[in-house]
């Protein structure tokens, strides 16, 4: 892995206290962005983040025609997607280099221009995100696909029709996909062992919004009968909660107290649940959530993972570095992305003791089923973490060693803070109005 010349220097030791906010989800507001494509007239989209996902989507979609510009309140984005054109290859290729989302414009460009073509995509690594899921789920719509030196080019001569699609995993982005590209198809599409997550309903509101029809049934089954033509939204994102319980295992693991302005107890209850449990106490108001130590040690667990109302797998990470400074064995079971725990060896180097296992230590079942991966972990605690040289692996993965970097003695030199970027709005400045010790190199911060 190459070293990014983005470091940061943490000086641990210090409780993060403070307030911060959280405005809309990662996992919603590009996906939002993008809805927007199969609309006849504009959309407004608020409480947007300034991240980098949403500016790689802002540029694939004015690439192709849509105007994006800025709302009448901070936060909120106009998009008129009247005129939609070809973009060229070169241009969207330089634009998606480092994101997964172009996948999701599939759907919406078959339908407006007939065909589409997707780059190699990016994302973290932190384990397998099979894009064939997509390229089956489009084919049984009716999309013929070929593959090409730079990428996919997707056409649809006969046009897209509803169909029977049954997921082999709730995979949050095939579902997506389904949402798009079913909506303005010939017909009915039925989905089955669908995603649920927050966000996904949050994309039905959007689409519904616009004129679509789409029924959720209980039992993971979504129905979608297909219009021949969608208007505008105005829409509120949801709040982020993945980036609410990275800062509340912040506070835990700082033995700090912040409050995390946005964040909503509906979508967090099981994230509440587990924190709870290990020892951390929160508070809810009408405008967030408050997390802090309460003192006294913190208990050890037993998690596994798993696809929504489930435990998070993003909420995970960040979770195993405050589980460090709790006392005794805590067993940890990732069912769904094999590669998340390769971030502990970097918590290992700093002091905590984490044993990673190839066998499930725990009874749910693994999207990557037994094909020997290190993703079981026994973390025992509490441990005194040090300070050390990291280098960020991944988005979530990144926030953690931040986390530890922050809970440590002495000084750490992170490495790739860039990446952090991707997902959480702001964060130096955040970390700045927590408290935090932090300093670019050649460019105290505090």
């Amino acid at each position: 892995m190459t070293v990014n010349d983005d470091v940061l220097l943490v000086h641990g030791g210090t409780p993060l206290e403070g307030e911060i906010r959280v405005r809309g989800a990662k996992n919603l507001v590009p996906k939002a962005m993008v809805a927007a494509l199969l609309g006849g007239e504009p959309s407004r989209l608020r409480n947007v983040p300034d991240i980098r996902d949403v500016r790689v989507v802002r540029g694939l979609l004015q690439l192709h025609g849509v105007t994006v510009r800025p709302g009448d309140e901070p936060g909120e984005l106009v998009l008129d997607p009247t005129h939609v054109e070809s973009a060229n290859v070169a241009d969207i290729d330089a634009h998606a280099g480092s994101s997964r989302i172009p996948i999701l414009f599939c759907g919406p460009l078959l339908h407006r221009l007939g065909h589409a073509f997707i780059p190699g995509l990016g994302g973290c690594d932190i384990g397998g995100r099979p894009i064939d899921f997509h390229f089956d789920v489009l084919r049984q719509f009716g999309a013929v696909i070929e593959k090409r030196a730079d990428g996919q080019y997707l056409e649809a001569p006969k046009g897209l029709r509803g169909t029977k699609i049954r997921l082999p995993y709730p995979s949050v982005g095939a579902t997506e996909q389904v949402l798009l590209t079913a909506v303005l198809a010939e017909g009915v599409t039925e989905l089955s062992n669908a995603a649920v997550e927050p966000e996904i309903e949050d994309l039905i509101c959007v689409l519904q919004k616009m004129g679509a029809i789409i029924a959720m049934d209980t039992d993971r089954t979504i129905r979608i009968t297909g219009v021949e033509k969608l208007g505008g939204y105005t829409h509120r994102a949801l709040a982020d909660r993945l980036e609410a319980a990275s800062w509340a295992s912040a506070a835990l693991a700082t033995e700090g107290n912040i409050y995390v302005r946005g964040a909503q107890q509906r979508s967090m209850m099981t994230f509440l649940n587990t924190y709870r449990k290990v020892g951390g106490a929160f508070e809810i108001d009408d405008e967030g959530i408050r997390f802090w130590h309460p003192g006294g040690q913190l208990k050890s667990i037993a998690l596994e993972t798993d696809v929504h109302p489930g435990f998070q797998t993003d909420w995970q990470q960040p979770l195993v570095v405050a589980l460090t400074q709790a006392t005794g064995l805590s067993i940890i079971h990732e069912t769904v992305y094999e590669s998340r725990l390769g971030f502990t060896s970097a918590l290992n180097q700093m002091g905590a003791h984490i044993q990673l296992y190839r066998e499930c230590l725990g009874g749910s079942d693994c999207r990557f089923g037994q094909r020997n991966f290190l993703h079981s972990a026994v973390v025992s605690g509490p441990t005194r973490l040090q300070g050390a040289d990291l280098v960020i692996p991944d988005l979530r993965g990144g926030f953690s060693y931040l986390i530890a970097a922050l809970a440590a003695q002495g000084t750490s030199r992170v490495h790739g803070i860039d990446l952090i970027n991707r997902g959480y709005e702001n964060f130096m400045e955040k970390l700045m109005e927590l408290g935090a010790k932090v300093e670019l190199p050649g460019q105290a911060l505090g």
